[in-house]
């Protein structure tokens, strides 16, 4: 598992335990990082998401140093560096100067809470990350579910509705809070998948990447989309069907944000992130922009990659 991609970076991999190559398992992953822990490596780099998370935490609990590069759909996970190039820099600082361990959440979905209708991260462990500030994300929050939520996502989700233009079509991301327009158009919509509304009409329910660029050829779009909870992520966490390639057909400044005040309260000073895997498009994305927060109300928040 990685030593093709290894020698062709020109490494010298050392290589343990014996895959069926196109069949590997989480046990394999499993295996693995028992087999690096018995070697007494000084950090386990793994890719992937919650699930890839939830396999080495089973297998080494935080008797070795690990860091996650996110690589995968639910990455909701405290153990996670924010995007690949940070997960390099902090393996080398650590790997060069021993930087200090902290014991940090492996998070994924509560499958019950899901099949209810709400987005909940379960907590199942956690494993000792190389910390440094700014370079590791925070665990996913989960939505209070109070009334006072509730209303406000009634509120915004109201607002959003009375304001679409029908020249455009709407691609609405994941998320309670955005779950809550689809409600005010009298439909149920996925909330971890992607739906799309054209003249307020469900027109694509759980769409993938292909769906939405082919929607999207020749018409004007707008992007709906809402920060993960304690993390801040706009794009590249969850929402990996709204692509590079369907950033840029939308632009910028058709791109709507909405989120609770409580939501916004989790973030405390932290900016919006974004790590869509496309430097430039990350790049474009980065500075300011106005996140809808009540009935026309707004505030202005930054956004970092």
């Amino acid at each position: 598992m990685g030593e093709n991609e290894a020698k062709k970076c020109k490494f010298k991999p050392t290589v343990i335990g014996s895959i069926q190559k196109g069949k590997t398992s989480s046990t394999d992953t499993k295996n693995g990082a028992v087999d690096m822990m018995r070697l007494k490596v000084d950090l386990i780099l793994f890719a992937g998401g919650d699930g890839t998370a939830r396999d080495i935490c089973e297998a080494i609990d935080c008797k070795v140093p690990a860091l996650g590069i996110p690589a995968g759909v639910k990455i909701h996970s405290a153990v996670y560096a924010v995007n690949p190039e940070r997960a390099g820099d902090l393996a080398v600082r650590h790997l060069q100067f021993g930087l200090p361990l902290q014991e940090a959440e492996v998070m994924d979905v509560d499958e019950e809470a899901f099949r209810e209708g709400r987005v909940s991260a379960k907590l199942y462990g956690y494993l000792n990350v190389p910390f440094e500030r700014g370079f590791t994300q925070s665990a996913k929050s989960g939505s209070a579910g109070t009334g006072d939520e509730e209303y406000q996502k009634k509120v915004i989700a109201a607002c959003v509705v009375e304001q679409m233009n029908d020249e455009f079509l709407y691609i609405i991301g994941p998320g309670s809070t955005t779950r809550a327009i689809g409600q005010e158009l009298g439909f149920e919509k996925t909330i971890l998948g992607v739906d799309v509304v054209d003249r307020r009409k469900l027109v694509a329910k759980d769409a993938n990447e292909r769906q939405l660029l082919e929607l999207i050829s020749g018409r004007k779009a707008k992007i709906v989309i809402t920060p993960i909870g304690g993390q801040g992520y706009i794009f590249g966490r969850g929402n990996q069907q709204i692509s590079p390639a369907v950033i840029r057909k939308v632009g910028k400044d058709n791109i709507i944000v909405v989120a609770t005040r409580n939501k916004l309260n989790s973030l405390i000073t932290k900016p919006f992130l974004v790590d869509t895997g496309d430097e430039e498009v990350d790049k474009g994305l980065t500075g300011y922009v106005r996140v809808l927060v009540g009935y026309s109300e707004e505030v202005v928040k930054k956004v970092e990659r």
